[in-house]
């Protein structure tokens, strides 16, 4: 199948090679992994996964918090006499969450988070959050949102709670226009972006989350929204039924996408050609400068990437356009073909995309190839490793602040230093 058509762009023979591969079995996180940056950029809310032991473990794991710290998530631990019937889950979740309250008094927003185990027992958690909402109104509001395994990757973990979040934000006024930055960032990106929107003269300018859960933003017919993140297929969906209306662009990685991105906004508010160039252009010179070292590095290597974080073709655009690199493959646990469209168009000429697809499979692929640099998850990078292949752990680019200019040397390091590592090994 061909790369779908966009604004200055025609599919053609030269367009990249998209495909759906074969169904099998998956090596991705579940969407509970999510939380771990989520419960830090939303300061005020909390995270209640209602699930088992091995939720717990993931979490407190891939969050690296010590025992005496207080973290803004938990689980709640469905027991064996829960999934036997010989006790009302519904009430041991109303006491969990009476005792949680009492105990944090500065939670404003509470999350509660499906997992395989409360999906298996049928635990209605929607209704569970409705009423718990109503009982602790006005000072707590309770969503809820699946984090399970079973639906999600995850990334899309962080897609659900945000959809859970748009039904909760306020009316627009019918002739207000604003901007809503989509998808979770690091604060300092944040403040970085929202200068440079000043600059532009754009705004007012909202992101989604936001950092307290009380300023939610507004939406309605006048707003419109950039996607910072691919994965937000649901939020984009559940904003656009708001009638918020979504801006077509790459995302802002690397010097390229940032200024692509930033100039979807610009058009869209009528920002004179002339002053967007002379806002962003130092920001664009010290973004290409950082990259500069890096692309003498990674010039005419080859990578390989498995389907893990739904980043793969937003970065595989950066690694082949402005740091050189060779694409063997670019899979993508999905691949929405609309959101995904200004990237694929910026792609090479028969770059091979793959959504989906069994990992025995690729594996296969990966080993024939035998690319320079393998990005995947961390359950794959071990075992390639030990076969003598380099790799790039997948889940360190969503951790890692990544977006916008002054980040773009940071990302293109993260590439460069598996390869760096692997010489040093060699010599």
């Amino acid at each position: 199948m061909s790369a779908p058509q966009v604004a200055g762009a025609l599919p053609g023979p030269d367009s990249p090679s998209v495909a759906r591969s074969g169904r099998g079995q998956r090596e991705v996180f579940c969407g509970l992994t999510s939380i771990v940056w989520l419960h830090r950029k939303i300061q005020d809310a909390f995270f209640l996964v209602v699930g088992s032991r091995t939720c717990a473990h993931l979490i407190q794991s891939a969050a690296g918090v010590m025992i005496f710290a207080e973290p803004r998530f938990a689980t709640a631990i469905i027991e064996d006499r829960d999934l036997a019937g010989l006790a009302d889950a519904n009430d041991e979740l109303d006491r969990v969450v009476g005792r949680l309250l009492e105990r944090r008094p500065d939670i404003r927003l509470l999350f509660l988070v499906g997992s395989c185990p409360s999906e298996v027992i049928k635990l209605d958690l929607g209704r569970a959050a409705a009423r718990l909402s109503q009982a602790f109104a006005p000072r707590v509001r309770v969503l809820n949102y699946s984090g399970s395994g079973i639906e999600t990757t995850f990334t899309e973990g962080e897609d659900a709670c945000l959809a859970a979040l748009v039904a909760e934000l306020p009316e627009a006024a019918p002739a207000a226009r604003s901007l809503l930055v989509v998808g979770t960032l690091a604060d300092v990106v944040e403040d970085q972006l929202r200068r440079l929107f000043a600059e532009l003269g754009i705004g007012p300018v909202c992101f989604l989350p936001s950092r307290d859960a009380a300023d939610l933003p507004p939406v309605g017919a006048g707003t419109v929204f950039l996607l910072a993140q691919p994965f937000s297929t649901a939020t984009a969906r559940a904003l656009e039924e708001r009638g918020a209306r979504k801006l077509a662009a790459p995302f802002p990685l690397g010097a390229e996408g940032t200024t692509l991105w930033l100039q979807a906004a610009a058009t869209a508010f009528g920002v004179d050609p002339m002053h967007f160039n002379r806002v962003v252009a130092p920001a664009r010179a010290r973004a290409s400068a950082a990259l500069a070292p890096y692309r003498t590095q990674l010039a005419g290597k080859r990578v390989f990437f498995f389907p893990d974080s739904h980043l793969e073709v937003p970065l595989a655009r950066l690694l082949s356009r402005e740091l050189g690199m060779q694409l063997l493959e670019v899979g993508t646990p999905q691949l929405n073909r609309q959101h995904m469209a200004s990237e694929l168009a910026l792609l090479p000429a028969g770059a091979s995309v793959r959504e989906g697809g069994d990992v025995e499979e690729q594996l296969d692929r990966c080993r024939t190839l035998r690319p320079d640099l393998t990005v995947c998850g961390l359950g794959l990078a071990n075992p390639l490793e030990a076969e003598g292949l380099t790799s790039k752990w997948s889940i360190e680019l969503v951790f890692t602040p990544i977006q916008g200019y002054e980040q773009a040397g940071d990302l293109a390091r993260l590439f460069a230093r598996p390869l760096e590592r692997q010489m040093r090994l060699r010599c």
